[in-house]
């Protein structure tokens, strides 16, 4: 493995993510939901983004877990068809899709953010 296949460390932002979840009482089957999510994003803003340190941004609003992950590229991430039982990639969208309650990319001065929403459990 050459060393820009390797992907950025991304334990700051998935600790983070975990303390502010935590603090807020938020249950553990969301924040690891969360985790499952903000990992797909990040890895798609290093692989897809070309990004070697992708700009996460985490906020806690009003019950509402708000996720961003950004990069330098102005293309919008595009859904691929998953009916394919055998790729190795392609599903990583659709999993983000899943887990979380919103889901979205916007495109920025410089780049994109693509995001998602949790809403915490009553």
């Amino acid at each position: 493995m050459f060393p820009h296949e390797i992907p950025p460390d991304w334990s700051a932002a998935r600790e983070e993510l975990r303390e502010a979840m935590a603090r807020a009482g938020w249950t553990p089957d969301l924040v690891a939901d969360a985790e499952v999510a903000l990992l797909e994003l990040f890895v798609n803003a290093w692989r897809h983004g070309g990004s070697a340190a992708p700009l996460v941004v985490i906020a806690l609003l009003d019950r509402v877990l708000r996720v961003s992950v950004s990069d330098g590229s102005p293309l919008l991430p595009a859904e691929r068809d998953s009916s394919d039982p055998y790729a190795v990639s392609g599903r990583g969208l659709h999993l983000v899709r899943s887990l979380t309650h919103r889901f979205g990319a916007e495109p920025r001065k410089s780049g994109k953010s693509c995001w998602f929403e949790l809403d915490a459990a009553a």
